[in-house]
């Protein structure tokens, strides 16, 4: 998935991507010849694991 598609799905805009990713917290592109991507499972496991640290409202 390119880097547009990535910061549609997490809801966070480049510069914050590329920053996570320098401190090893956001998964790495995969270069195919020129471009780079996201395997978009990658991303996705990266989401759930978000939703899954956070504390729900109502929760103690």
């Amino acid at each position: 998935m390119p880097i547009t598609d990535v910061c549609a799905a997490t809801g966070y805009k480049k510069p914050t991507i590329y920053e996570w990713m320098r401190d090893g917290k956001f998964p790495r592109p995969v270069k195919i010849g020129r471009s780079v991507r996201w395997p978009s499972s990658e991303v996705d496991a990266w989401i759930k694991d978000k939703i899954t640290s956070c504390p729900r409202s109502g929760q103690q």
